[in-house]
């Protein structure tokens, strides 16, 4: 007599859900269960149908391309596996209906400014429990810089009122998916469940809430994903589905030493580059702890893509900020974002380049005339060649070459690029010295960074933290320190950065400043779309304009220490003489005429807007 299997003998079927309305009306289940490669499986659900089936080199997996007809709506069905001895398992499988069309999907833009924040060392809610028995990291210790400390994501809901208040519009998160691994698992770039919110960040229903919350403030939360790599936890590293399912696959599973990347990342452009190069590139493992995914295989590949389309369904998100971009195989990379793309066509995506070279950080964003032919299909960069320029170019001394004169430069690369206002420029992140540290615990040069940043026709990013001048200059380059604890997102902190207590005059002062400007630039079409025009530094002072309409903002960088007069006359072109303009930061006004004295080193930003 055939026997029966509970559904609950099915291991794993994801994506877990899919939905009905997708212009693609294919997608590919990955069923995990004992032996499931030697059943049959069927479906009785009128339209839909079973294109194909793969088994996996591992009699332990089944690949299932499905169709849906566009007749088809929100539903639940049963699919049926059988197998030769008589035995069946079945599995409830869930169609959605789509909340909005994909249309409706709006990404993030020059119009907003992004608060990077490390979730672990945000805030703890003390809703949720930080500490999961089953989990192998299971401890916090708030005196390490490399353990948990206890943040999570309702207390970055618990806070959306004073990052709204402050003027940013979107939140980036970095990874808060499951990270089960030995140490440093509160960073979150070792994912060891592409479809699971780690349980010590809190659940599907808290990250869900996260976004509809922000939504209701008007901020967009972009979702940090890595589709390079995985952690070495995983639960498909115990019994892989194919046999090149990650790269040095064969070197993994007999123990033998692992390749690793040799960061060459301009092999991707490189017309000369050798093979030998661009394999170790491509295929090299980041770190020995995050294997590396063999984006070749099309199954890895529609794994990928359905996992980045769920997430954005699932949450409705205002973006993506896919690691290690330039690491992973490039011909996939362009597939990637162009099949979410295709379904989210106004949605944003920005991809990390590390690189300082403006022609490397160009050949990604999608509309760059690429010699190779290469079409990115990407929105976005990350424009580390700007933050470098920026933080260079205020530590320095002023000379022909030197100074200031790198800014100005800096931005006339912008030809190089498709779009810049789409690029995400910054002066620092979770990845390197928080910017006070890199300006030396300079408050004006931090400042006049600041200023510069967000005027420029750019998506600014800034790390949270920078409004009240946290820095790790104790220890520089210190990943765990530059990710400390926001003061005030513990209870019982003796600083809270969210009320003020027992910040120093200094902090407040940057709080203020940065309050003050950001919320200036949120209404501000001149910076969000405006013209740019900016002068050639002179006598240590370098000044430059975004103008819409009849606003014209201006900043004035002024590097001089001694008081100077700067000559106005030769900004006749900008068209402001006799015109009344506001101080952003004092509110203070004056008439654009001869000259305008300039009392000290720092930033003045004027606009026509009373």
């Amino acid at each position: 007599m055939a026997s029966i299997a509970m559904e609950n003998e099915i291991v794993r079927v994801e994506p877990p859900n899919w939905w009905v309305g997708f212009k693609n009306t294919d997608f590919q289940l990955m069923v995990k269960a004992t032996n499931i490669a030697k059943s049959v499986p069927e479906i009785s659900k009128k339209g839909i149908s079973i294109k194909k089936t793969t088994e996996g080199s591992s009699p332990n997996y089944l690949f299932i391309d499905l169709n849906i007809s566009d007749k088809v709506g929100p539903c639940f069905f049963i699919i049926e596996f059988k197998f030769k001895d008589g035995d069946l398992k079945t599995h409830r499988y869930e169609l959605k209906e789509r909340v909005k069309p994909g249309e409706e999907y709006i990404g993030f833009n020059s119009s907003d400014v992004i608060y990077l924040i490390t979730p672990d060392r945000f805030a703890n809610s003390e809703a949720i429990k930080n500490t999961v028995s089953h989990l192998i990291d299971n401890s916090i210790d708030r005196n390490n810089d490399y353990a948990r400390h206890g943040g999570d994501i309702k207390g970055i809901t618990k806070h959306l009122d004073y990052i709204d208040d402050m003027g940013f519009t979107t939140i980036w998160p970095t990874p808060v998916l499951l990270n089960d691994m030995e140490q440093e698992s509160y960073h979150g770039y070792a994912i060891t469940d592409f479809y699971q919110v780690d349980p010590r960040f809190g659940t599907l229903s808290d990250y869900k809430e996260l976004v509809d919350k922000a939504k209701e403030r008007n901020i967009k939360v972009i979702m940090d994903q890595v589709v390079h790599h995985c952690g070495l936890n995983h639960w498909w590293m115990l019994d892989l589905p194919f046999r090149d399912w990650i790269n040095y696959q064969e070197n993994f599973e007999k123990q033998k030493p692992i390749i690793l990347t040799n960061h060459r990342r301009t092999c991707n452009q490189d017309p000369y580059a050798s093979e030998k190069d661009k394999k170790e590139m491509t295929e090299g493992w980041f770190v020995y702890a995050m294997p590396d995914l063999n984006q070749r295989n099309p199954f890895m590949a529609k794994y990928l893509i359905q996992n980045s389309i769920w997430w954005i369904e699932t949450l409705g998100l205002g973006g993506i900020r896919q690691d290690t971009y330039s690491y992973s195989d490039k011909n996939f990379m362009a597939q990637w974002a162009g099949a979410i793309m295709t379904e989210f066509p106004n949605f944003s995506i920005v991809g990390e380049e590390w690189s300082y070279n403006p022609l490397l950080i160009a050949y990604w964003q999608n509309g760059d005339q690429n010699r190779d032919g290469y079409k990115s299909n990407l929105k976005s960069t990350m424009d580390f060649s700007m933050q470098n320029i920026i933080i260079e170019a205020l530590k320095e001394e002023e000379h022909w070459g030197t100074g200031l004169i790198k800014i100005y430069e800096g931005l006339a690369n912008d030809f190089a690029y498709a779009s810049p206002k789409d690029l995400m420029a910054f002066l620092d992140n979770h990845d390197m010295d928080r910017v006070f540290t890199l300006l030396n615990k300079n408050i004006v040069d931090t400042q006049m960074a600041l200023g510069y940043l967000l005027l420029l026709p750019r998506i600014p990013q800034l790390y949270y933290g920078t409004e009240i001048l946290m820095h790790n200059s104790e220890k520089p380059g210190d990943h765990g320190l530059i990710r400390s604890d926001f003061p005030g997102g513990w209870n019982r902190d003796p600083v809270n950065a969210f009320t003020g207590k027992n910040l120093t005059q200094a902090q407040k002062d940057m709080q203020s400043f940065l309050k003050q400007l950001l919320n200036y630039r949120k209404n501000s079409k001149a910076i969000h779309e405006g013209k740019t025009i900016h002068f050639a530094p002179f006598n240590g002072v370098y000044v430059l304009f975004r103008s819409f309409e009849d606003e014209i903002v201006a900043i004035i960088i002024n590097k001089n220490k001694n008081p100077y007069t700067l000559n106005l006359t030769s900004f006749s072109e900008i068209g402001l003489t006799g015109k009344i303009m506001k101080n952003i930061i004092s509110h203070t006004t004056l008439i654009w005429k001869d000259s305008i004295r300039l009392s000290s080193k720092g930033a003045t930003i004027l606009t026509t807007k009373l």
